[in-house]
């Protein structure tokens, strides 16, 4: 059978099987998923920037275009010796895997096909022909465990030039896991807030990373995603009244945008709706905010929230250089994504 076991995979990315040019990378943690595939991209050792060695697919269109993903599998390079098919966001789509099957039946000389899925359960159509395919290899992500969260850990301490005192990582550990890509997520933002200053501590894990998913915060955050720039300065110059810090609302902020990031990744694959992606969420939205959160995953893009992150991690490390200037740093970013998640909602009437 095509497959491996899920403590197989990284050994396997590492030196990918060259017979191997129909790779499903699949499951739960579609952070790691995400991830597994830009490595084995990387091992091609095509341009991944080049759109003509590389043509990166939504499984929507493919379902709508039946015997697309086969015609840019027969496609004959022009200007590379082989190309990349990069399918994202695949599932229970039934072109796709009709397409798949007859490209294992006839396996394309110069392409290599990758694709991305969502959990596929044992016997799903996709999963089934790539795993009884010569030609394929079918690799599952799952959660993190304990031993994989020390390693990214300690990638990212390494890759910022920190290093993190030993009562600050039992700490953050357990706030992190469950997806790679949020796992990621929450430590840079972590070393970018400690960014200069050698050795994160315990304060800085509890200032970023702790319990800032108070409603307080939250009612702030939903304002401002939602376009409501009137509610969402009232909610922000209250919780500066009351104490809060402008690094706990941008943890806030962004701990929430990287959340709406996965799920609209999940509605953008068009198997689940804004409501019940929303039902099964993990951690769980409060069922008070449930309204506000589906208004916003039906209103931001997946393009709209990547602009949103990068200008909260932006700000997030100019208040960590301008401290006295934290408070007016978050509330001009905030406000920015007010006003882009007003043009967005009128958009929608």
């Amino acid at each position: 059978m095509a497959q491996k076991k899920a403590h197989e995979v990284d050994s396997w990315l590492a030196r990918p099987a060259p017979e191997a040019v129909i790779v499903l990378i699949y499951g739960p943690d579609r952070g790691l998923v995400s991830e597994r595939a830009a490595a084995f991209a990387a091992k091609t050792g095509l341009p991944l920037d080049d759109p003509f060695s590389v043509v990166k697919l939504d499984a929507g269109e493919v379902e709508r275009d039946s015997g697309r993903l086969v015609d840019e599998a027969r496609t004959v390079p022009m200007f590379s010796p082989r190309r990349l098919i990069w399918v994202r966001n695949a599932g229970a789509q039934k072109s796709l895997a009709d397409d798949v099957r007859a490209l294992t039946a006839e396996p394309p000389r110069d392409a290599v096909i990758l694709i991305e899925a969502q959990d596929l359960k044992k016997g799903a159509p996709l999963r089934t022909v790539v795993e009884g395919a010569f030609c394929g290899m079918a690799l599952p992500c799952y959660g993190d465990e304990a031993r994989d969260l020390e390693t990214i850990i300690d990638d990212e301490l390494r890759a910022a030039g920190l290093t993190m005192a030993l009562d600050a990582r039992n700490a953050l550990r357990r706030s992190l896991g469950g997806d790679r890509l949020a796992t990621r997520g929450e430590l840079q933002k972590l070393t970018l807030y400690a960014m200069g200053k050698g050795e994160i501590s315990l304060d800085d894990v509890k200032a970023m990373t702790g319990d800032v998913s108070a409603l307080s915060l939250d009612d702030a955050v939903d304002a401002a995603l939602g376009g409501n720039i009137a509610e969402f300065d009232a909610a922000f110059t209250k919780q500066c009244q009351n104490g809060s810090q402008a690094a706990q609302l941008l943890a806030a902020a962004l701990r929430h945008l990287q959340n709406l990031h996965l799920m609209r990744g999940e509605l953008e694959g068009g198997n689940r709706n804004a409501a019940a992606i929303i039902a099964t969420a993990r951690p769980p939205v409060f069922f008070s905010r449930k309204r506000a959160v589906e208004r916003a995953l039906t209103s931001w893009s997946s393009a709209a929230l990547d602009r949103a992150l990068a200008r909260l991690q932006a700000t997030t490390l100019q208040t960590r250089r301008r401290p006295e200037l934290a408070v007016a740093l978050a509330r001009q970013a905030m406000l920015g994504i007010a006003v882009e998640g007003a043009r967005l909602a009128a958009g929608r009437r």
